[in-house]
């Protein structure tokens, strides 16, 4: 029996050769470090089942980190430092020791750590310091980089690399504007979820993602600009460099709907973070009422108006009464009095505290029980803290709290706010004029919380209610995606879920479709409770053509006017086309059209015109989507409604009659911004198709 025949030795002058060689050692030893992980037995080192179901979750969570997704590339760039970086450069998170790739002069850059059976690191996190250089040097600024190398990939296989020599005077590689292989990179075609761009940070994106976890930073971005990316890399980059602290304290990722979030799911698990969670504004605030109604337009703005808050805040504090009788407290033979006039001090002295009202409630019983025992004192007795709560918990007691400060129910609150005309005219005095009241009272009276249809914006004030009472828990840091479309109130819902935490507010002013949309990031951050945020803005578009973003910035003077245009920065100008139709089978066919190239395809609609091209998709044997469907490679067009087309994307679009875009909003510049919008959803090309004359904007 013969023996096998051994593998040929990798040819020393091929870096190809070599790098694949690295990619398979790599790969073997991700797969040693997973086993190493499924091998572990706790069996003698957890004290009690709870550290045993704890030890087992966070293994698990272990395990699917270092999953090696086959179609992912482990490393997509290596760095050749001229000198070792040093200990001070390579230290890891919060005070770690010095990482050991502080010894090596050459790095593979990856999206997770990879160590051989000795520990010696044969791919780094481009999270950790000495990656840093890999995104943001230059020639002008080697960052002691001699050479930078980028990786090219089909599928999982290891097919191309592209050097720039940043150290050498004489070499030009490096000069390019844009690389070659980055520029494919971007271009590839979309099929499934967003998918990260670790491999392609720029510069002026990297400063964003790596910014400090103490500050806020509000992004403003423009469509292509990868400003969702950056967000999500930025929590990504969070976590590896305070792991311990948001572990303790909770990250959350908010979207403007659950399409978009179930679009962008897959971005932080293939970047090895699986604990992040998701939600939607309207998901902060779902747990106190069945939401059911809706409201008019003019109605939502002035419920979600910052002034609502202190109409919230008078309501509440409206409760409180002074007291006219004393407390008088029996404790054997013996009876206690506090006057009430003393009573009156100690209410109005946590009214003037500020404190949160429910907190507040809780504190009297105390401070009542406290004016006792100064009186026992006095009389020479001895009380201790078990004193204290005794007499905080004596009928006589409780029964003046209760009718001094009454527990709050914010729904009821809300409810009576919103149907009692003499109520809201009190606490709105001087804050909402009379037609404003008027118009967010409801018509028809309700006969409790639950027969009531609440509309979001009402769930918006419960939640204000509710924080005003008792605070809400705060994380350690928040991701706010499509933050222009955000009322003041909802702002503020928002803000209470990171007061002692930070922030990353990602938007673009002029995508802005709701009739509250933000004016100002300064404004915005106000309301969020971070004045001192730091709002960057990005210009450089990767994703849309150059063609079809100069069509969609026509838009720019009369829905945004002051805002940068968006510069592509593509080399491939895309395809674009503006075609008169006379029937919607001409549609149809710009669609089978589009459907010949690889990738994904997105039919964009005004929402009224959706069901008429669904049947002419149906009658034409097209199978289609939803958004937030994942394409796969027999399904790639999805139908899209234009109101759900924010934050998604599309290699190819074909963009039905935009007057009817524009004319399913309530005013034109809302109809405007909803049009910019889904103008600007493809990523290599765009049809634009009209039966009835284009919107004279973009003339």
């Amino acid at each position: 029996m013969s023996s096998p025949a051994p593998t040929p030795p990798t040819p020393v002058d091929d870096p190809l050769a070599r790098e694949r060689s690295h990619l398979a050692e790599s790969r073997a030893a991700l797969r040693a470090m997973r086993e190493d992980a499924e091998s572990l037995d706790i069996s003698d080192v957890t004290a009690n089942w709870v550290n045993a179901q704890i030890l087992e979750r966070q293994i698990g969570e272990r395990i699917k980190a270092l999953a090696d997704l086959s179609h992912t590339p482990l490393f997509f760039g290596r760095l050749d430092y001229l000198h070792a970086p040093g200990a001070e450069t390579a230290e890891g998170a919060e005070g770690e020791r010095p990482r050991p790739e502080a010894a090596y002069q050459t790095l593979h850059i990856g999206r997770r750590h990879v160590h051989d059976h000795d520990g010696d690191p044969m791919v780094i996190d481009w999270r950790a310091p000495v990656s840093q250089p890999f995104y943001r040097a230059s020639k002008k600024n080697p960052m002691d980089v001699a050479l930078r190398r980028r990786f090219g990939y089909t599928g999982g296989d290891l097919t191309a690399y592209e050097d720039e020599h940043l150290s050498d005077p004489t070499d030009a590689s490096g000069a390019a504007a844009t690389s070659k292989l980055l520029q494919q990179e971007i271009e590839r075609p979309r099929v499934g979820p967003m998918r990260d761009i670790v491999a392609t940070i720029q510069p002026e994106q990297d400063e964003i993602v790596r910014a400090g976890l103490g500050g806020t930073v509000c992004v403003q971005g423009g469509p292509g600009t990868g400003k969702t990316a950056v967000g999500l890399h930025r929590v990504a980059y969070l976590l590896y460099a305070h792991r311990e602290r948001l572990a303790r304290t909770g990250t959350l990722v908010i979207g403007p709907n659950r399409s978009f979030l179930h679009y962008i799911e897959q971005v932080l698990p293939a970047l090895g973070e699986l604990t992040v969670k998701q939600a939607t504004v309207d998901d902060l605030v779902s747990g106190y009422v069945e939401v059911r109604g809706t409201d008019d337009a003019t109605a939502a703005v002035i419920k979600g108006d910052a002034r609502m808050a202190e109409v919230l805040r008078r309501a509440v504090h409206s409760h409180v009464t002074m007291p006219t009788e004393p407390v008088v407290v029996v404790r054997g033979s013996r009876r206690w009095r506090v006057p009430a006039y003393e009573l009156e001090d100690i209410v109005r002295e946590l009214l003037e505290r500020g404190i949160r009202y429910g907190a507040a409630r809780e504190a009297l019983p105390q401070r009542i029980a406290h004016a006792v025992l100064v009186q026992m004192e006095r009389s020479g007795e001895a009380p201790d803290d078990r004193v204290q709560d005794a007499v905080a918990r004596n009928a006589a007691v409780k029964a003046a709290v209760k009718q001094v400060w009454p527990p709050v129910d914010p729904a009821k609150l809300v409810l009576r706010l919103l149907t009692d005309a003499d109520f809201l005219a009190v606490h709105a005095d001087g804050v909402l004029t009379e037609d404003e009241q008027k118009t967010i009272l409801w018509a028809k009276p309700v006969r409790s919380v639950k027969s009531a249809k609440w509309a979001p914006a009402d769930a918006v004030l419960i939640d204000e209610v509710t924080d005003l009472v008792q605070r809400t828990h705060s994380l350690g840091h928040v991701v706010l995606d499509e933050a222009q479309d955000l009322s003041p109130m909802q702002y503020r819902a928002v803000g209470r879920r990171c007061t002692t935490g930070s922030a990353t507010v990602l938007g673009d002013l002029a995508q802005g479709t709701t009739p509250w949309a933000t004016r100002s990031w300064d404004e915005a951050l106000a309301h969020l409770g971070k004045p001192d945020g730091v709002i960057e803005e990005l210009t450089a578009g990767f994703r849309v053509p150059t063609d079809v973003i100069t069509y969609a910035s026509r838009l720019l003077p009369h829905i945004a006017p002051g805002l940068t245009p968006v510069a592509s920065v593509r080399e491939n100008p895309g395809f674009f086309d503006v075609r008169p139709v006379s029937e919607t089978t001409q549609v149809i066919a710009s669609c089978e059209e589009l459907l010949r190239h690889e990738g994904s395809t997105g039919l964009i609609a005004a929402d009224a015109r959706v069901p008429a091209l669904a049947e002419a998709l149906t009658a034409a044997g097209i199978g289609y989507l939803a958004p937030g469907e994942e394409t796969t490679r027999e399904t790639r067009l999805t139908l899209v409604p234009a109101s759900l087309a924010k934050g998604l994307e599309y290699d190819y679009v074909v963009l039905d009659e935009p007057r009817a875009v524009v004319d399913g909003e309530p005013d034109e510049r809302t109809g405007l911004r909803r049009l910019y919008v889904a103008l600007t959803r493809a990523v290599s090309g765009l049809i634009v198709t009209h039966a009835a004359p284009l919107p004279p904007q973009l003339s």
